[in-house]
């Protein structure tokens, strides 16, 4: 389990340039859970996720991963974090070498490193024929599978994903997060996703929290906070939207899927 309690950061301390990114956060993240961390840009999710990975030192407050201080140099083996645009940190001549590059730094045998390269890439459903390829011959989409396999071959116990479809076109995004909550989801791993969209959150996540100005404003469940409009605005964020139609339609209540909104519709005609 992940445990953040009273975190609080600010920048530049000290200086006319200070600035308080955040103010007494605390929350936890359950084996398996797939938490989302919502907010605006400058909300604070940056720096948060930055934290919790151990890449930003404390200043105050503490956060425990598996009864862990996040300053200890064991949980680089139990968290991965895929930022926005991972892709541009392939450098590698081929697929195989680029998602190997981490594991190999474990000193893990060849074996088992080819182990896990290829089940990494199932796990993001990369072809096994790509193996040779060069990372960079391949589309957008296909990139960013690559540098998350890279991740998910360390086999991370908890996997941070910061926008993790940013800039992929409808359909490569569609793609992703099917095979991200698919297969990763099955075997375990706690997610924290880090997104402002509503949609995606409302599909995936167990629960979600609300940072606005570097405070939590929120902590629940997706369904929870599409029914308070207030938190929403006050967050900037925008409600999912199917839940924005049945709000057309005067239908005052949530759904999460099409499916759900269909039966709310059909139910009152």
């Amino acid at each position: 389990m992940i445990k953040v309690n009273d975190v609080s950061y600010t920048y530049m301390r000290g200086t006319p340039f200070e600035k308080t990114a955040l103010k007494n956060i605390s929350f936890d993240a359950a084996r398996g859970e797939v938490l989302a961390v919502a907010g605006h840009t400058g909300s604070g999710k940056s720096t948060l996720i930055q934290i919790v990975a151990g890449l930003i030192d404390l200043q105050s407050g503490s956060v425990t991963i598996d009864d862990l201080p996040v300053a200890d140099k064991k949980i680089r083996r139990l968290v991965g974090i895929v930022f926005q645009y991972p892709e541009h940190q392939l450098f590698e001549e081929t697929v195989e070498r680029d998602i190997a590059f981490a594991p190999k730094n474990f000193g893990l045998s060849d074996a088992e490193i080819s182990a896990r390269v290829d089940e990494a890439m199932r796990q993001v459903g990369l072809d096994a024929g790509l193996k040779n390829s060069s990372p960079f011959e391949l589309s957008g989409g296909q990139r960013r599978r690559v540098a998350i396999a890279g991740i998910l071959a360390l086999k991370p116990k908890y996997l941070i994903l910061d926008e993790p479809t940013a800039g992929l076109d409808p359909l490569a995004k569609e793609n992703l997060l099917h095979e991200l909550f698919g297969a990763i989801k099955r075997s375990g791993v706690t997610i924290i996703l880090v997104s402002h969209n509503m949609e995606d959150i409302a599909r995936f996540a167990n629960r979600v929290v609300v940072l606005a100005q570097g405070e939590i404003v929120f902590n629940g469940t997706p369904r929870e906070l599409f029914a308070r409009e207030e938190i929403l605005a006050r967050a900037g964020l925008e409600p999912p939207p199917i839940t924005q139609l049945l709000r057309r339609l005067g239908i005052n209540q949530i759904a999460l899927t099409l499916d759900e909104a269909e039966k709310l519709i059909i139910s009152r005609r």
